[in-house]
């Protein structure tokens, strides 16, 4: 998912009760979709199916390795396998994550084998003289896009093996992310965009993730200088707050990638982790501002895709839709204890319910099974809610969603992959990947998810921009 025109999710118009057109896909950043102690499940249903589909993924992304000096690695589409890809949206350390829970659930060794080598082959990024071994362009700081998501996956990696290697690559990467803060109005930045997937916002997140594992609270400090820097570049819209993606870019999203969901997060996660008020006051007024904008028949929530141009078409998912703004809301109900955002965010849900997915499909509308875009991302949603509420009508449609993901998968090298469309402009333009937001890695994470909570197990790997 990409903020470029036409690189959206693959949709087209659909008719909701009393709303206008909807353009979905649905996605999330990985969740924990951990099951309450003590839940109980009618007829016990063992999560093996799942951890078995988990496994077939995990099957057929190994099959599509590529060598490096330093270990291996995975291109997003293996019909290029020269083009490699360093993100944690779409590349390597995506799949390293998928392995790393997947060798959690199942006890298997060889998948954190895997999970070491993918961290191998990111390691060199950890220093300015060894650049990422392919020809991609120079990389930022982002979470999504650059060197804050590597960071995280490499803590990850040292912590599920034990190498103190892959930690202390971490801290270096975060020392760069540091340095690269520069002096900006109120605070400091590191560049014009504010957004979760590559700007201030989910960088911010990455430092308050780093701040709590390397037990540096001067991280938090940095942080809290992006947030302000943040609400000195909010815009002020009735009696709510908005945010640009950049100020270069001429459309605004709302949503959770790319606009005001994302960015108020990042500050009601900051309000928790400081207890500033300023941080709560700028997140809520975010809040406020997508409630007034919000489509609510129905008893739904659905914000728009971007204005000025798109202010009747709605997405379903992490990047535009429900999916993710509804982790602002949520955030807001664990840092208040307000119920009224707990509401908020069960309208999302409606609103998914409502949709009509994931059966409903048209050419374009609904073909994509990924976390970012899909029914993946539906899925985590749905079990992390249940999780909360205890509602089973929650883990009903969450089965329903992970059953429909499983009907849509391809056999292929002994293994499962899922072709699908990425691109709302181009539906017809169908791949295999096997990244997290959009491949093969992100679909097996759920399906681990998923088992695990059946089982009363959960497993899941939390990741930064993630309330759950």
């Amino acid at each position: 998912m990409v903020s470029e025109p036409g690189r959206q999710s693959p949709v087209v118009p659909m008719r909701l009760p009393s709303v206008a057109r909807i353009v979905s896909l649905v996605g999330i950043g990985a969740v924990l979709a951990a099951a309450p102690s003590g839940r109980s499940f009618v007829g016990q249903e063992s999560g093996a199916r799942y951890l078995d589909a988990a496994r077939r993924a995990a099957t057929w992304i190994r099959s599509t390795a590529v060598a490096t000096a330093q270990g291996r690695d995975w291109p997003p589409d293996p019909l290029k396998p020269a083009t490699l890809n360093p993100s944690l949206y779409a590349g390597t350390p995506g799949v390293v994550i998928f392995f790393i829970e997947l060798a959690r659930a199942t006890g298997d060794r060889s998948y954190l084998d895997d999970a070491a080598r993918g961290a191998l082959t990111m390691m060199p990024a950890a220093t300015s003289a060894l650049p990422y071994p392919t020809a991609a362009p120079a990389r930022g700081v982002g979470l999504w896009e650059g060197l804050a998501g590597s960071a995280f996956v490499l803590q990850e990696t040292g912590k599920a093996t034990g190498d103190r290697r892959f930690t202390d690559a971490a801290m270096r990467m975060t020392d760069t992310i540091v340095r690269q803060a520069k002096t900006a109005g109120a605070g400091v930045e590191w560049g014009d965009t504010t957004d979760i997937i590559s700007g201030s916002a989910g960088t911010g997140l990455y430092l308050l993730y780093a701040a709590r594992e390397f037990n540096q609270p001067a991280l938090t400090q940095l942080a809290g200088r992006a947030g302000l820097r943040l609400i000195e570049l909010a815009r002020k819209e009735g009696t709510g707050l908005k945010w640009a993606m950049d100020p270069k870019f001429p459309r605004l999203m709302p949503n959770f990638s790319h606009g005001t969901a994302g960015i108020a997060y990042f500050l009601a996660a900051l309000y928790e982790e400081t207890r500033d008020r300023r941080f709560l006051d700028a997140a809520v007024a975010g809040a406020r501002y997508l409630q007034s904008v919000a489509k609510t028949e129905g008893d739904v929530c659905l914000v728009f895709h971007d204005e000025p141009d798109g202010k009747d078409l709605y997405y379903l998912g992490w990047c535009h839709g429900p999916v993710g703004t509804a982790r602002l809301f949520f955030q807001l109900y664990q840092v208040t204890k307000d119920r009224e955002w707990l509401t908020w965010v069960q309208k999302s849900a409606q609103a998914l319910r409502a949709s009509g997915i994931p059966e409903t499909r048209t050419p374009g509308f609904w073909n994509n099974v990924g976390q970012c875009c899909g029914s993946a991302g539906v899925a985590d949603f749905f079990l992390a809610l249940w999780g909360e509420t205890g509602d089973r009508r929650d883990l009903e449609f969450a089965r329903r969603v992970v059953d429909d993901m499983l009907a849509r998968a391809t056999p292929s090298a002994g293994g499962l992959k899922w072709i699908q469309a990425e691109h709302r402009s181009q539906p017809n333009l169908l791949i295999a990947q096997t990244g997290y937001m959009q491949g093969a890695s992100g679909i097996g994470s759920a399906l681990v998810h998923f088992a695990t909570a059946l089982d009363q197990r959960p497993v899941g790997i939390r990741f930064p921009d993630s309330p759950y």
